[in-house]
């Protein structure tokens, strides 16, 4: 057991939620301890804001860093945005849509798509229990976008990494990628909430599971992976608990330093 962390992250998918795409019981407990106890709780996921309100209301938090590090949020307040240019969106639809790809663009307050039906959307974005966008292919043109999603296999995501060297892609789904600017993550957005906030990365703990939660699982001070995280997650963490649906955040508090009971499923 260690030190108490003074601001503890979480990731959504995978993590918050469980396999039914719920928040467990044992981790609302979890995180209210950790709140009784001073810590400072915030979320860091790839999902839009608009895509988790009920997951903040549920929890009792109101900073978060979203759509991968992209849009940060501090107790209410945006702290900080990072924009796509709209001349690479520009391309990047031109592109996608002469090799047969659909596009989605995230902004803060919600996604929206470039045309209707894509089984590759339908497969995937049911994968994290999220609805299909609004089609809007002009979104790009009059709305700030911070973030997309191309839905490909992995075969056809080099098609992309060769022709957008400014932009990096994130696979989620063994159907869908994310595309982002180079430079962008969890930890870059993270670097903005520690400030506010006025702790360190040493004095913070994150929860994550998948390929985007590795930058901050290595730059917090104690990076916790899910059991069912992937094995590059496990690999990045200091710690892996129990799966997000096996009561692993509240498993984790003992050894984050808070002792709790054993947890009795209700």
């Amino acid at each position: 057991m260690q030190s108490l962390p003074k601001l503890v992250l979480f990731d959504i998918d995978g993590t918050l939620l469980d396999r039914s795409h719920q928040i467990p019981a044992s981790t609302k407990e979890a995180v209210a301890l950790l709140q009784a106890a001073g810590v400072h709780t915030a979320i860091a996921t790839g999902r839009s804001p608009s895509d988790f309100t009920w997951v903040c209301d549920e929890l009792g938090i109101r900073s978060y860093v979203s759509i991968n590090g992209q849009y940060v949020v501090h107790e209410g307040e945006v702290i900080y945005e990072n924009r796509i240019p709209v001349e690479l969106l520009r391309e990047l639809s031109a592109f996608a849509d002469a090799s047969g790809h659909m596009t989605a663009y995230c902004g803060s307050g919600e996604v929206c798509v470039s045309r209707h039906a894509e089984p590759h959307l339908a497969v995937s974005f049911s994968s994290v229990n999220l609805p299909h966008p609004k089609v809007d292919p002009d979104y790009y043109r009059h709305s700030p976008v911070y973030q997309g999603n191309i839905f490909m296999t992995a075969e056809e995501e080099a098609l992309y990494i060769t022709r957008f060297p400014s932009l990096r892609f994130i696979r989620w789904h063994e159907q869908a990628v994310d595309y982002l600017p180079v430079g962008s993550s969890k930890a870059a957005g993270i670097a903005y909430l520690l400030q506010a906030f006025g702790v360190t990365a040493e004095e913070c703990a994150a929860f994550g599971d998948g390929l985007n939660d590795l930058e901050m699982l290595s730059f917090v001070g104690i990076g916790i992976a899910m059991g069912n995280g992937c094995p590059e997650a496990k690999e990045a963490a200091n710690y892996v608990t129990a799966s997000s649906s096996d009561h692993g955040i509240w498993s984790a508090l003992r050894w984050l330093g808070l002792p709790q009971p054993a947890y009795t499923v209700r």
